[in-house]
């Protein structure tokens, strides 16, 4: 028996490394499903809060565009008169400017309804649907603009039937209004345009209704149960007409996920819209992005155990070839060779090794260069949404401003005019103040530093993101009474640190309720100390230690680049860069600076 199963003994002893491949690859395969699942949801996370955030700049681009309409109705001289005297002529005069100003903006509709609630001028005057003659007065954005001054509100119009939000401005006092202007706002071009991205988009009024989608089924559906209240108050302004709310098509669950009414899943990212109560949700469906995780991991694993079993094939074959005696002296007489050789060459490779070293550190300082003018460039993305939005108003208010003064110098007003010249000048010289702070702050070769004043650094920093805070309607404290010092740095550099900050600030208070942001100078001797603090949750104490470290950041789509980009600044400018405890409750950061 013995002799018998002696042939045998070396196949069973090649048997026990095919079964480590096996055991090995299965064990990766499992590994590498957890993993690529992960990433799966990780990366869908990451593309359903980029497209909201985009959808959502493109929505607030939309609403500003038109809410400056009402602000700059008040002053055509004609709608005081037709809305006080009722004089028919200053209402065909009106209908003429409204109908012009609303074919130059694109509202789709523009009209102006005295006290009682009547209609007395609109942008579509002698249409068969008119608005002049209608009474709007169970209008709640009629009733809110007259006791309020202003109103924002979404419903489905009686006359026209399409959706819209409506957006008007009382004229005249409270105590004795003249009436109320109102620009319509649709959002058809919208609804297109996120159709265009992957997955869908759901914008909710503050009582979680559906009123604007790229998903026609869930268009006027509810994403939850009405109260009684809210729906009484739905019907009694009549707010979407005879249309059935019906429960939307996806239901919402813990942890950012839901389903629809097929069953599959879907990542959710949830985004604030500047309407009070109002938000925007995006779904991405998760199934091609599992199916695409589940093929990785299929090739992986075929991969790894071709790898496995090829190595184990070469270990079984360097184990027979080591039993030769011969053939493992050569192999022995070979290796002394080849390492004698590398010993002979050791002092050549450390010489190699030296000049490549130095080479080394010079791209390394060139491509830090590179990386900070990168950081500088990937800011202006997140900053030019609110640039865009600091020159149009301008842009809107210029040509707003000119035809009126045309049409006061017909009416031998040139007072008026020149008023509103004037302040065509300061509009001008705010839009090249801030297209000059845009080509300074992406210049290339800024790398000299000297005396630069924090009073300037501030105030570019503040046309470079100042409106990113205003329109998200986070309070911004910065240093007041009095100039602030003088301290040795780059300005460009120096705005692309406070940049840097601020934009982190903004981005950890975007859920708060009462979201702060505070900007403090302190003098100590010869340094001076600038700290950025908020009321947001704060770093989260894993990653604290090692924030300033590349690669490490708490943001889902961050890369952790821009906090080390800062210090590494600071420290040209010998200064420094740490987190401080924020006395608002959130993250703070400290700038220290020497003085000029």
């Amino acid at each position: 028996m013995r002799r018998l199963l002696a042939p045998l003994r070396p196949y069973r002893r090649h048997a026990i490394p095919l079964i480590g491949v096996l055991l090995l690859t299965l064990a990766a395969a499992v590994m590498l499903h957890i993993y690529a699942h992960r990433q799966a949801v990780a990366g869908l996370r990451a593309d359903a809060t980029r497209i909201a955030r985009q959808q959502e700049r493109l929505l607030n681009s939309e609403l500003q565009r038109f809410r400056l309409l009402p602000i700059v109705l008040v002053e055509y001289p004609d709608l005081g008169d037709a809305l006080r005297n009722g004089s028919r002529q200053a209402a065909d005069r009106l209908n003429e400017k409204l109908r012009g100003l609303a074919e130059r903006t694109g509202a789709p509709v523009i009209y102006a309804i005295d006290r009682q609630g009547r209609t007395v001028s609109a942008s579509n005057a002698g249409q068969p649907d008119s608005f002049v003659g209608r009474n709007y007065a169970f209008r709640p954005y009629f009733r809110q603009a007259l006791t309020q001054g202003t109103s924002e509100y979404f419903a489905l119009g009686n006359t026209s039937h399409r959706a819209g939000l409506f957006l008007a401005r009382r004229i005249g006092p409270a105590n004795a209004p003249d009436g109320v202007v109102v620009v319509k706002v649709e959002f058809r071009r919208i609804a297109q345009a996120w159709a265009s991205d992957p997955g869908q988009t759901l914008l909710t009024d503050n009582h979680g209704v559906v009123v604007v989608t790229s998903d026609p089924r869930a268009l006027f559906t509810t994403m939850q149960a009405l109260t009684p209240r809210a729906r009484g108050e739905i019907e009694q302004a009549q707010q979407f007409g005879g249309v059935r709310l019906r429960p939307a098509p996806y239901r919402l669950e813990p942890g950012g996920w839901a389903t629809d009414d097929e069953g599959n899943r879907h990542v959710v990212a949830r985004v604030a819209v500047p309407l009070p109560g109002w938000r925007l949700i995006h779904l991405l469906p998760s199934r091609p992005a599992f199916r695409a995780a589940d093929s990785w991991v299929r090739s992986a694993t075929a991969l790894i155990g071709v790898g496995l079993l090829a190595l184990a094939l070469l270990a079984i074959w360097r184990r027979t070839r080591a039993e030769r005696v011969v053939q493992a002296r050569e192999a022995l007489e070979a290796e002394v060779a080849r390492r004698t050789a590398e010993l002979r060459a050791t002092n050549d490779r450390l010489t190699i090794e030296i000049a490549e070293r130095v080479r080394a550190d010079q791209r390394f300082r060139a491509a830090r260069e590179e990386l900070a003018q990168a950081n500088r460039l990937g800011s202006l993305g997140s900053i030019t949404a609110g640039v865009a939005h600091e020159i149009n108003q301008p842009v809107a208010a210029i040509r707003t401003l000119a035809e009126n003064a045309r049409t006061f110098l017909t009416r031998a007003a040139p007072d008026k005019a020149a008023s509103n010249l004037s302040t065509i000048v300061e509009l001008t010289e705010r839009i090249s103040s801030i297209v000059q702070e845009m080509r300074r702050f992406v210049r290339r070769g800024t790398h000299g530093m000297g005396p630069v004043a924090l009073d300037a650094v501030l105030d570019g920093t503040m046309l470079l993101i100042g409106d990113r805070f205003r329109s998200a309607g986070v309070v911004l404290e910065r240093p007041t009474g009095g100039s602030l010092p003088v301290v040795v740095a780059g300005r460009v550099r120096l705005e692309q640190v406070l940049v840097n900050l601020l934009q982190n600030a903004l981005d950890a208070v975007a859920d708060r309720p009462s979201p702060r942001v505070r900007m403090c100078v302190r003098e100590e001797g010869d340094s001076i100390e600038l700290t950025v603090e908020d009321n947001g949750p704060g770093l989260d104490p894993d990653i604290a230690p090692e924030i300033f470290t590349p690669f490490v950041t708490g943001k889902p789509d961050g890369l952790g680049l821009g906090l080390g980009i800062a210090r590494d600044i600071m420290r040209e400018f010998g200064g420094m860069l740490d987190t401080i405890p924020s006395s608002l409750g959130g993250a703070g950061f400290i700038i220290r600076l020497r003085r000029a």
